[in-house]
């Protein structure tokens, strides 16, 4: 059974919107100071801590990409979504993080700590996969 989270982009996150591309670069700044911490400890940790490659079909463009695991007996996919929220007047961009049907539990995993990377660097609300929420954002 799929399994989602979300992102949430609130009127105190950094930003008020996301594009596709943004995501990417954040994956990608994660990837960079994941290995650097690992050549700090004189471990190849950058593959451990990020064991997927970025995908895109034309049909998702800018819309949907996936992450396919690089060791398929412990990672297969996470699918990464950007939307909108229209509720009353206001619209609330989000980035929807799903575990398709036939996930493991390393997905799992990764998917928790990549969701909790990406709302602290947006400052944004994270609805976990067990419908909890964490909030990232300075409350005034």
């Amino acid at each position: 059974m799929q399994q989602h989270a979300y992102i949430k982009l609130v009127p105190s996150s950094k930003q008020q919107s996301i594009t596709s591309e943004e995501v990417k670069n954040l994956f990608r700044y994660y990837k960079e100071i994941t290995s650097k911490t690992g050549t700090q400890l004189g471990w190849e940790y950058g593959q451990s801590a990020f064991p997927y490659s970025m995908e895109e079909k034309s049909e998702g463009k800018d819309r949907w990409f996936y992450l396919k695991g690089t060791d398929r007996q412990q990672f297969k996919y996470i699918m990464i979504g950007l939307d909108i929220e229209e509720k009353d007047e206001t619209n609330t961009s989000y980035i929807q993080v799903t575990l398709p049907e036939g996930y493991t539990h390393g997905d799992k995993g990764k998917a928790n700590e990549f969701c909790k990377f990406l709302a602290k660097q947006l400052e944004g609300e994270l609805h976990l996969f067990n419908g909890r929420i964490m909030y990232y954002y300075k409350k005034k």
